[in-house]
């Protein structure tokens, strides 16, 4: 998909979200088997909304086929992990869950990580990021000795999860 048919699909997922039609999302299939919808769902959507309201806006963009959702401890401290842990319970292995870190250390890091997963009702989630990298001073305490890569690595083997990332 390039950048013209990305956008195109945001305009028109928007439009279609605001006069309530329900053709489901295209989504884009990878080599790995995974399948995600074209566009994610952030956690912060679902922070100063009730705990019915979130649940019912993730199920109507699960029912259109959203099954990518994106998510940081650092939302609204945790409310949005919690809104939104508890609104994907019924479709929590249906669906990709990303996660992210401000931590850089591997103590952090591992604190946030558990947490996150008893937040949402889960015991891994499909993409764990190291969040907001942006100089090389963040690239050097993660991987430093005690760094944060230390947690994602061990908690990649121990099935905690699937795959690792970054944002910057």
């Amino acid at each position: 998909m390039n950048r013209r048919e990305f956008i195109g699909a945001a305009a028109a997922l928007t439009a279609t979200t605001a006069h309530g039609w329900e053709a489901p999302l295209p989504r884009r299939p990878y080599k790995n088997g995974i399948d995600l919808s074209i566009i994610a769902m952030g956690g912060i959507v679902v922070c100063g909304l009730s705990q019915e309201m979130a649940s019912r806006r993730v199920a109507q963009a699960y029912d259109r086929g959203l099954n990518y959702f994106d998510c940081a401890p650092s939302y609204f401290n945790g409310e949005a992990e919690s809104k939104l842990g508890e609104a994907l319970k019924p479709f929590r292995s249906m669906v990709f869950l990303a996660e992210k870190t401000m931590h850089r250390d591997a103590k952090g890091a591992r604190e946030e990580l558990e947490r996150t997963l008893r937040r949402f009702h889960t015991d891994h989630v499909d993409l764990y990021q190291f969040h907001a990298v942006s100089s090389m001073d963040d690239v050097d305490k993660i991987l430093a000795p005690g760094g944060a890569a230390e947690t994602f690595f061990a908690a990649r083997k121990e099935g905690m999860v699937r795959h690792l990332g970054f944002s910057a």
